[in-house]
């Protein structure tokens, strides 16, 4: 039986596992609302101690494709106000208890990137692609990803994506740690909802003691991180290279830059 949070947001229970599904049609960008009802529902499913893992999975082609700076009256596209709150978002997600599992297809870019790093472990289908393409857009780094992001693959392999903006395959970001399985598309979510599935099999209590030393201070030192990337990214904001690079990107073309 499935239960619906806001518009975006279903959670059904498979035996000690939880299936989060978001969806946001056509790409599932980020927006407040929808990362509210997120977080409302995950923090429901560590209230009620009935799920021992959560597998969060997508509708759709893509996991998510970031955030979505060109349609008008998009809480995320309106402002730097906008993007604090989605980040207030990202704090309540960081500090969910229960261990998470995110089932990526498609694009996981930006913000998107940003959401699968909330989970602990990332099964991915072969088509999975990871970008921090911030720089393509004149912008900073966001979601704390400057803080998520080198935790899991390391500082040289994140200043890589942060700098360059590629896109990283699947099978590529496997050896880095960034994808923990790369499974075939149609078997996408069973293969997430089987690693959730063996987490769940163990003592909840030692799996939240354990987690809890794993992550440490995760959530604190996101909403630290936030906050100076929302300082760098409210400068860059302001700049002509930022409407050239949303432009440029979504024209599918190099930006012309020019230090302005």
């Amino acid at each position: 039986m499935k239960s619906t949070w806001g518009e975006n947001v279903t959670v059904a229970i498979v035996g000690h596992v939880a299936v989060v599904t978001f969806s946001r049609p056509p790409n599932n960008h980020v927006s407040v609302e929808m990362m509210s009802d997120l977080a409302d529902c995950m923090e429901a499913v560590d209230a009620g101690r009935q799920a021992r893992a959560i597998v969060l999975q997508a509708d759709g082609k893509n996991f998510c494709a970031g955030a979505d700076f060109t349609t008008p009256g998009d809480s995320v596209a309106g402002g730097m106000d906008g993007i604090s709150a989605l980040y207030e978002q990202a704090v309540r997600l960081f500090s969910i208890e229960t261990t998470i599992v995110a089932a990526v297809q498609g694009a996981a870019v930006g913000a998107g990137l940003g959401l699968a790093m909330v989970a602990d472990f990332r099964v991915a289908s072969p088509d999975a692609k990871f970008a921090a393409n911030f720089v393509k857009l004149g912008f900073h780094p966001g979601f704390g990803l400057t803080h998520t992001l080198p935790r899991v693959i390391g500082a040289h392999r994140a200043s890589l994506m942060f700098l360059s903006g590629r896109r990283v395959k699947a099978d590529e970001g496997k050896p880095w740690g960034l994808v923990d399985e790369v499974v075939p598309l149609e078997d996408l979510r069973e293969g997430a909802l089987q690693l959730a599935a063996e987490i769940a099999d163990n003592a909840p209590l030692a799996l939240l003691a354990t987690r809890r030393t794993m992550r440490g201070e995760l959530a604190a030192a996101v909403r630290a991180q936030t906050g100076h990337e929302h300082i760098q990214q409210t400068a860059l904001r302001a700049t002509d290279d930022f409407a050239e690079g949303v432009k440029s990107v979504a024209e599918r073309r190099s930006g012309d830059f020019a230090w302005r």
